[in-house]
């Protein structure tokens, strides 16, 4: 029996709309009602999945988490103060950032408090406007936010040209910045840079923990890289249909049906319900 669910949002749960599938919504409040605890697992900042957590009837609900900054922050749903944290070391941070703006790309550098925007595109701002609390920013360096006090916790780059981030990420290792980094891809646009040890999979097994939860009674459900860490470590690894090759690649169980059709829906019902 799986008694833990994580499952990534973009491109995962969420579909085209950004908008729990009525499908899905069945699927997870039958799991809930057998005991079985459904977490969001994102890149994004906790606050961002408030209007999934509501979809689903787990806003403020105690007892009930989130993973968010790709695992690196678990969040407990009723009191929304966070029990973990991460950060990227200042030198590290400051030196990533200069490298997307000598690259004239979106940058995202995100803090406990706020996502700062460098580049703020156009085609990005359509993308997640109102779904995170944004800072547009023109600063050429961090330096501002000793005066904010808040620290790095992820730092990323936004194209819609994936050969060029994945350019970017082949320079930056050959320069050593990157070195033990965890470095993913998500949403096919956004390049990665999280702190050592920092992923999905070490975010989902720290709650399991935390909740007297083995491994193998863990369920995860991805469509990227960044999710490849959580398929690995759960022990049933899911992918939805519209899932990344390396995310397929990882899965013990590819979805028929997409983001859109529903494909968390199809691995409750094959898996938990029955």
């Amino acid at each position: 029996m799986y008694r833990l669910i994580a499952s990534d949002l973009d491109e995962t749960l969420l579909d085209s709309d950004h908008r729990v599938p009525e499908r899905v919504r069945r699927a997870i409040a039958a799991a809930r009602e057998l005991g079985v605890k459904f977490v969001p697992a994102t890149g994004r900042p906790y606050e961002s999945a408030d209007g999934t957590l509501e979809e689903l009837g787990l806003l403020g609900a105690p007892g009930e988490y989130v993973l968010s900054f790709n695992g690196g922050v678990i969040t407990e749903n009723a009191d929304r103060a966070p029990l973990t944290s991460c950060g990227l070391p200042a030198r590290t941070a400051e030196a990533l950032y200069q490298a997307g703006i000598e690259r004239g790309l979106c940058i995202h550098v995100y803090t406990l408090e706020h996502v700062y925007l460098y580049n703020y595109w156009p085609v990005e701002r359509s993308y997640i406007e109102g779904r995170m609390n944004i800072v547009e920013t023109a600063e050429k360096n961090l330096g501002f936010l000793s005066e904010t006090g808040e620290h790095v916790v992820k730092l990323l780059f936004m194209s819609l040209d994936m050969e060029e981030l994945r350019r970017t990420e082949r320079e930056l290792a050959e320069a050593g910045l990157t070195e033990g980094l965890d470095v993913v891809y998500s949403s096919n646009r956004y390049l990665e840079f999280n702190a050592p040890g920092i992923n999905k999979g070490a975010g989902l097994l720290a709650l399991a923990e935390r909740l007297g939860i083995a491994p193998e009674e863990t369920m995860a459900i991805g469509d990227n890289s960044n999710d490849v860490p959580m398929l690995r470590a759960a022990g049933l690894g899911v992918a939805v249909a519209n899932a990344s090759a390396e995310a397929l690649a990882a899965a013990d169980y590819v979805c028929e049906a997409d983001n859109n059709a529903g494909g968390v829906a199809e691995a409750i019902e094959r898996f938990v319900l029955g």
